[in-house]
């Protein structure tokens, strides 16, 4: 089973996106030297605690940071943009760093309706997401006859995967023969029957001859259960302000979280990260092996929103040793 990140260039308490952006850089090099297979940045708009929200442009700055892992979009929100676009921008990627680019796709706007009409693209979008994804496929393909191609992109095939939390995605993945990322790191309900329809359902095509399931899941690891613990507060405390309608930077740890969350939002966010695995070693080892024994994905992609960059470049580097260790 191979493993990957998922980084939203957080902004901790007392930082800024331009140290951000260096410590995603940073960490990119890092799980390259620890083994993981890809690095992907999310598209997130109207949050200040985010620094990924030009993902192209963050994807060009941490392909430029490392040698061989392969960097992407976890993902591009569709609906946001024009398919051409798109196909232009990872196109120019894919040129600028062959064989190293991955776009994954959204349905959702990934900010709020506001910042939506803001982005001149329209929730309505969201209804023409599969026609959207074909079209992008031709652009990325090689099609000579359109009158309309990207350049860069013609050609270049970037690896195509539909990202979701639904059925919806998991059925699209398996009509187009694409493969398909769910993300229960955050939004687990749906899992067990995604995967399912998809791997039922999935038609082999030219981009994927088998199903290709990823499984996001969250991940805080120390050398102690305890401080694994402390660490997973500042992501406790970011999804109970997100989910209070006051989004912020990512908030320092504590030690007294649940002081801090009403019990009522308390609820929804345990939920709402109940895939994920937290702890030291051994604690890791039995929660990989609880949470993705009833999937098998092919694929595990860890987020880890965690306050201090050594923190969490260390918490990466003991989830790579255990799960290279299952």
């Amino acid at each position: 089973m191979k493993y990957s990140v998922l980084d939203l260039a957080p902004v901790p308490e007392g930082s800024d996106a331009r140290e951000a952006l260096a410590n995603a850089a940073a960490l990119a090099q890092h799980a390259e030297a620890s083994g993981y297979t890809r690095y992907w940045l999310a598209e997130h708009h109207n949050m200040p605690g985010i620094a990924s929200a030009a993902t192209a442009v963050v994807i060009g700055h941490v392909a430029a940071a490392t040698r061989t892992i392969r960097v992407g979009a976890g993902g591009i929100m569709l609906p946001n943009h024009a398919p051409l676009v798109v196909a232009e921008q990872f196109g120019t990627l894919a040129t600028l760093f062959p064989g190293r680019i991955d776009l994954g796709l959204g349905r959702a706007p990934g900010t709020d309706q506001a910042t939506a009409r803001a982005l001149r693209r329209y929730m309505a979008g969201a209804d023409t997401f599969p026609d959207d994804v074909v079209e992008l496929l031709g652009f990325l393909g090689d099609n000579p006859d359109s009158p309309v191609r990207a350049y860069p992109g013609t050609g270049t095939h970037v690896p195509v995967w539909i990202l979701g939390s639904s059925t919806f995605g998991a059925q699209l993945a398996a009509y187009l023969g694409l493969p398909y990322a769910f993300a229960s790191h955050f939004a687990p309900d749906f899992l067990h029957q995604a995967v399912a329809t998809y791997r039922a359902q999935f038609r082999p095509s030219a981009w994927l001859d088998q199903p290709y399931v990823m499984m996001g899941m969250g991940c805080f690891a120390a050398d102690t259960d305890a401080e694994a613990t402390f660490l997973r507060s500042s992501m406790q405390l970011a999804f109970a302000n997100l989910r209070s309608g006051r989004p912020g930077k990512l908030p320092r740890p504590v030690a007294d979280v649940d002081r801090l969350i009403p019990p009522s939002v308390r609820a929804g966010v345990d939920h709402a990260l109940s895939c994920s695995v937290t702890g030291g070693r051994a604690a890791l080892r039995d929660g990989f092996a609880r949470l993705t024994a009833p999937v098998k994905p092919d694929e595990v992609m860890l987020a880890s929103q965690i306050h201090d960059p050594e923190a969490r470049a260390e918490s990466y580097r003991i989830a790579a040793e255990v799960l290279a260790g299952m």
